[in-house]
């Protein structure tokens, strides 16, 4: 992880966030670190974006700022308002109106904005919408090479490469875990983070029964264990492999959601039901 790093060290001597995204400290700010840690925090204030933006400020100022902390941004809507959409609309059409949704927060003029604008375009104007490794050629010559709305491209772990790419794949994707996961592998640059992202948000609003289903495997584990970026985690799982299970992980996740419906919200949650009661500002960020 490189901006993370870079944080990582600019903590250990002395400074704190948002300093630690700032360009004069950190030359890693607009890399693609942000958008890979901070979607969870739409989860945690569901249907209620201007609340997960506000929780996800200072983790994302973090390491990032400008367009990758606006393509952060993006995510962080995009999974706070999946549970908000109408359920009666197929998954296509969700992912579709989610991603519009969230386009209202890339500034007008930076290069993410850019992206997104051109790639959905790309994307309409295409008869075969098989074809998506068109969409993703016209990314590397309009953005890699011909540095087009703004867009410096350094690395292939930028941000706004991989914002690109990962539009390739969600829209092209249709909604399909498999195919998104599939289109978004071959897609390139740093391949595996927008994979992720986009596995991380299907993988929501299917549930777990609906990821076995779409994947026709029924026994995936549910034991977790990351050594390479993490420091001083608990192992709570001693007496089995991995440090965590993801049941686990998920009953923290609601005990933290029923926290911000209750604190941040003003709403309430019903135990006997097992519901939020959560107050209705629209789609407001």
């Amino acid at each position: 992880w490189v901006s993370n790093e870079s944080a990582y060290y600019l903590m250990k001597n002395g400074r704190l966030p948002p300093e630690t995204s700032e360009p004069e400290h950190n030359p890693n700010y607009e890399m693609i670190d942000a958008q890979l840690t901070t979607e969870i925090f739409g989860l945690f204030a569901p249907a209620r974006p201007d609340i997960a933006l506000k929780m996800a400020h200072l983790p994302i100022r973090t390491t990032a700022k400008n367009n990758a902390e606006w393509a952060a941004e993006f995510y962080v809507i995009m999974h706070s308002l999946a549970p908000y959409v109408d359920g009666e609309l197929s998954i296509k059409e969700k992912i579709f109106l989610l991603a519009e949704m969230a386009r209202k927060r890339l500034p007008e003029g930076s290069c993410v904005a850019g992206m997104y604008d051109f790639i959905r375009a790309d994307y309409e104007s295409n008869s075969d919408k098989d074809d998506w490794e068109s969409t993703r050629d016209a990314v590397y010559e309009r953005y890699q090479k011909g540095a087009a709305d703004g867009c410096s491209y350094t690395n292939p772990f930028d941000a706004g490469i991989n914002f690109a790419a990962g539009l390739v794949s969600l829209f092209y994707g249709h909604g399909n875990l498999p195919r998104t996961v599939r289109i978004g592998s071959l897609t390139g640059w740093d391949s595996d983070n927008p994979t992720a992202t986009w596995g991380g948000l299907l993988g929501f609003m299917l549930g777990r029964d609906g990821v076995e289903q779409a994947f026709r495997q029924f026994d995936l584990s549910d034991t977790y264990w990351i050594g390479r970026t993490r420091r001083n985690f608990p192992d709570r799982t001693p007496d089995t492999d991995g440090e965590d299970t993801f049941l686990q992980m998920a009953e923290r996740g609601i005990y933290i959601i029923d926290r911000v419906v209750q604190d941040e919200m003003g709403g309430r949650v019903d135990l006997e039901k097992d519901v939020w009661y959560i107050p209705d500002r629209g789609a407001i960020f």
